[in-house]
């Protein structure tokens, strides 16, 4: 077949008309899957994930992933526009979605109806997933265990979010992190007690002072910020208790639990992760699927924002797709209409160039 643009426009102004805010995507998951089966790809679905596999998978030979989000977040106050009006003016479609991540969902699902007949070297697989803003547990968290159960092993993945197109070969990690500094109360006027938020201070100078001795080739050292504090409830009462959050943005030269450890031991206080699951993710420069953007005059770049990507521990994968980053939820949120025309060739010329070794 040859590809429509057009269709892929018009789905995605049919995705902007239907709120779909994180773990509330039914509504679009239900138009995606229909969209999908009206073109023969025969779509399953799994809680609000839509996924498609372009023929028979083969465990012989390793799998791609297509992969975007459905979800968006909530508009903001700063709104003008209505943000489920998908309004087009010369080439802007303005609508909350539309850029992140609208235009790469609707551009991967017709490079995918177009290579589905292809012979490739390898299985292609679509999955058109939820909750990705939020990261929660029935989204990519579910999809992928999900495939595990099923016997579909993923090799490699093709991120669809709004980089102007351009390879981003690496997301940092994140850890955030509670800090409790225990002391002794006592009354400010007779200097009695230990007072935490001195013990506070002295474990933040160290956290400032952290340096591990390894540090990544793509995302540099770890970088540690602490962002909250709090203590006391009386002018003349010394606290007894300091907390504090920490924000750790981790690389690939250690795990998230084992950054977690580290920071732990070099605060010298209480140190607990809320969570370990987002990670850093790195594909090298010589991987296959980084080796076709390239060809096609693709430089690639360390991207500052996280993805679904940070999820995806054990698969190489390389983010991409129209639209802005900047964009996304900020108010009266648009991607261009040459950007969703122009994606579509430039996923299949890069799909049809892998070359595994």
């Amino acid at each position: 077949m040859k590809y429509n643009a057009e269709e892929a426009i018009a789905l995605l102004r049919h995705l902007i008309a239907t709120p779909s805010f994180s773990r509330e995507e039914d509504a679009t998951a239900s138009i995606l899957y229909e969209w999908l089966s009206e073109r023969g790809a025969s779509p399953q679905r799994f809680k609000n994930n839509v996924w498609a596999m372009a023929g028979e998978y083969d465990p012989s030979k390793p799998t791609l992933m297509l992969n975007s989000h459905h979800d968006t977040v909530r508009p903001s106050a700063s709104y003008t526009r209505d943000p489920f009006e998908p309004t087009v003016e010369d080439d802007h479609l303005y609508g909350l979605g539309s850029n992140d991540a609208g235009a790469s969902v609707v551009s991967l699902a017709t490079a995918f109806l177009e290579l589905r007949r292809e012979k490739l070297p390898f299985n292609l697989l679509l999955a058109l997933t939820a909750a990705e803003e939020v990261m929660a547990p029935d989204g990519m968290r579910a999809f992928l265990p999900e495939m595990k159960r099923l016997g579909i092993r993923i090799d490699m993945a093709l991120v669809g979010e709004p980089t102007g197109m351009a390879p981003a070969i690496a997301e940092r990690g994140l850890l955030v992190l509670d800090g409790v500094a225990r002391g002794v109360a006592g009354h400010a006027a007779r200097n009695e007690g230990v007072n935490a938020i001195y013990k506070a201070i002295e474990a933040i100078e160290r956290l400032r002072s952290f340096s591990p001795e390894r540090v990544s080739d793509v995302l540099g050292p770890i970088k540690v910020s602490v962002t909250q504090i709090e203590a006391g409830r009386q002018h003349n009462v010394v606290p007894d208790e300091c907390r504090f959050v920490v924000d750790v943005r981790t690389t690939d030269a250690y795990t998230n639990e084992t950054t977690a450890e580290m920071l732990a031991a070099t605060a010298g206080c209480e140190l607990v992760a809320r969570s370990t699951r987002v990670h850093a993710s790195v594909i090298p420069l010589e991987h296959p699927l980084v080796k076709a953007a390239m060809e096609l005059g693709r430089e690639p770049f360390v991207s500052p924002t996280t993805s679904d990507m940070a999820l995806m521990h054990s698969i190489p994968s390389l983010k991409m797709g129209p639209g802005r980053s900047e964009r996304s939820h900020s108010a009266n949120e648009f991607v261009l209409l040459s950007e969703i025309r122009s994606a579509i060739p430039v996923y299949i010329s890069i799909i049809k160039s892998i070359s595994l070794p």
